[in-house]
């Protein structure tokens, strides 16, 4: 049976009112800010389930675009997240939507622009401040954070193994250990999405030497979830 805290059933330091609905969509726009890589000019929420029908009460939508602009889960400008999100010029839109039976009710699709650049993202907020994602572009995987407690890295690259396995001998080199990886493709010899979770985070340095592989298309590094 998995071991829960007490921290873990209360929930994150958050500007409320929601666990779920608040504190877990500013994680959620987090870790999609994350893996974009850069501030994005649009960003449309595709709002499932229970997302869809109180979003507005909940302000589950000033949480998502405040998690896009990186603002902490206890952060009080969460509360004028639109303000702040004109001033840096990103454009958001809301639509509630159906993603289908097989998502939590706390759900949002999002997608993320920046010129010729796109990323679709789709997460759930599962209950005090967890989240998982779902799915990332075309690749489905299972990412999960909780507040503080997650190291992981995605990995995009060449249906080759050898890049693969250089990134292995990067982190037995630095003496960090894995705790858990899974890789997805579509096509045999397509593109590949791997994650892998880490007992420590990565230096930028580390992550840039990573790129540099052969096959290796981009590293995101995702350190603890604010």
């Amino acid at each position: 049976m998995q071991r829960y805290s007490v921290f873990d059933i209360i929930g994150p330091i958050m500007v409320g009112p929601s666990s779920s609905h608040t504190a877990g969509a500013v994680k959620l726009g987090q870790i999609a800010r994350a893996l974009f890589d850069t501030t994005p000019e649009k960003v449309t929420f595709y709002l499932h389930g229970s997302f869809g029908i109180v979003y507005k009460g909940h302000a589950t939508d000033k949480a998502l675009i405040a998690g896009i602009m990186k603002f902490k889960t206890s952060d009080p400008r969460i509360k004028d997240a639109f303000t702040y999100a004109k001033k840096k010029g990103i454009e958001y839109e809301f639509i509630v939507d159906d993603l289908g039976i097989s998502y939590h009710p706390n759900t949002v699709k999002m997608v993320l622009q920046k010129g010729n650049r796109k990323m679709k993202i789709i997460g759930s907020s599962i209950g005090g401040g967890n989240i998982v994602v779902r799915k990332i572009d075309e690749f489905e995987v299972d990412l999960t954070s909780a507040a503080g407690k997650s190291f992981s890295i995605m990995i995009s690259h060449n249906d080759d193994i050898n890049a693969l396995s250089q990134v292995m001998n990067i982190l037995a080199e630095k003496k960090i250990n894995v705790s858990n990886m899974q890789s997805t493709r579509i096509l045999k010899g397509g593109k590949v999405l791997t994650i892998i979770s880490l007992d420590k985070g990565l230096t930028l340095k580390e992550v840039l030497s990573m790129e540099k592989i052969k096959g290796i298309i981009f590293v995101r590094s995702l350190n603890k979830i604010a």
